[in-house]
């Protein structure tokens, strides 16, 4: 395996089991069914850390353009590999979330609410206020790669104390992911992940999905400039604090 297919398979599981989660709690008869936001904010968290454990030997397992540029910002990882990494992580989004709609398939054709078909694939604000919903996406990203920057390698303190193991690395991830979803999630449903909203908000738009409603195309640009906006500022005031 290499970089390119770890990043695209690595997305793939984020959002088979990220989008997968959603599915089960919205869409109507299903198991899970109305289980409710933690439910959701776990099955995410659990989602990036099968992610991490499939693309991290080959990749690094960056599975989101928010993190590509971070560390590309900081000299982590090289621009002139960016763009591969990204296209990857798009590719593997939409593969993921073209699985989620064949798995519950007879459940979207069950399901009446065309915001709760739409909710599967991407994001929304509960309170439109693009100010509001624009900084929430920022912090929220600004939070997860702030915090990545400090456990990337594997290691504790001043004096380099390893704390890796193996897949459970994948561990502190998972339960930073966890983390931003019940404290910061509420007002937008966390995106923090240009790819993991924009790609299945594409494949929405063009998979056969009865009464599926417009996709909110208009609030579409929220979840990739935020997160881009939050990684950014999160790698400047690493940079900052480094020197």
């Amino acid at each position: 395996m290499n970089a390119f297919i770890a990043e695209m398979m690595g997305t793939l599981m984020v959002i088979l089991m990220g989008n997968g989660v959603v599915a089960n709690v919205v869409l109507s008869g299903t198991k899970g069914n109305n289980s409710g936001w933690m439910v959701i904010t776990t099955g995410w968290a659990l989602g990036v850390f099968t992610g991490v454990v499939v693309a991290s030997p080959y990749s690094g397992a960056h599975l989101n353009p928010a993190v590509t540029i971070a560390l590309a910002l900081t000299g982590k990882f090289d621009w002139a590999q960016a763009p591969v990494y990204i296209i990857a992580q798009f590719i593997g989004a939409m593969l993921g979330a073209i699985l989620v709609w064949l798995i519950y398939k007879d459940h979207f054709l069950k399901t009446n609410d065309p915001a709760l078909k739409a909710a599967v694939f991407c994001t929304s604000p509960a309170i439109r206020n693009t100010i509001s919903n624009l900084f929430s996406e920022i912090i929220g990203t600004f939070v997860l790669i702030f915090v990545i920057f400090h456990f990337t390698n594997a290691e504790m303190g001043l004096e380099k104390i390893p704390v890796g193991l193996g897949s459970l690395g994948a561990i502190p991830v998972a339960f930073l992911v966890w983390a931003i979803g019940l404290s910061l999630g509420g007002t937008t449903g966390y995106a923090i992940n240009p790819a993991r909203d924009l790609a299945p908000r594409i494949m929405h738009a063009l998979l056969p999905i009865p009464e599926k409603g417009s996709g909110n195309w208009g609030y579409a640009w929220i979840p990739v400039a935020g997160p881009i906006i939050g990684a950014s500022l999160a790698a400047f005031l690493y940079l900052l604090l480094k020197v």
